[in-house]
């Protein structure tokens, strides 16, 4: 079994993100539907984050980077960003 920091943890360009939140991204934007992330699709990646009970500085930097290399459909991208605002505040 791969020690925690391998399999928890993607690297790119020298980065460190949260691997599962990038593999719900790649695989909701891939294949069918029109390439954006959707109301359904940001309520898995909310509870990725939401997973550990607190939005660690890794998770911030994963969902930029998701922001910036993926598209979200307007609904999803308010409903994402109003609920992760509520769960940053608890």
């Amino acid at each position: 079994m791969a020690p925690m920091s391998e399999s928890y943890y993607k690297t790119i360009n020298g980065k460190k993100y949260d691997k599962q939140m990038l593999e719900i991204a790649e695989a909701v934007t891939s294949g069918q539907g029109d390439g954006r992330i959707s109301l359904a699709d940001a309520k898995r990646l909310l509870a990725a984050v939401t997973d550990g009970g607190s939005y660690t500085e890794i998770e911030k930097e994963t969902m930029a980077y998701i922001r910036a290399n993926f598209r979200f459909t307007e609904e999803a991208d308010e409903w994402f960003r109003t609920e992760i605002r509520r769960f940053a505040a608890t």
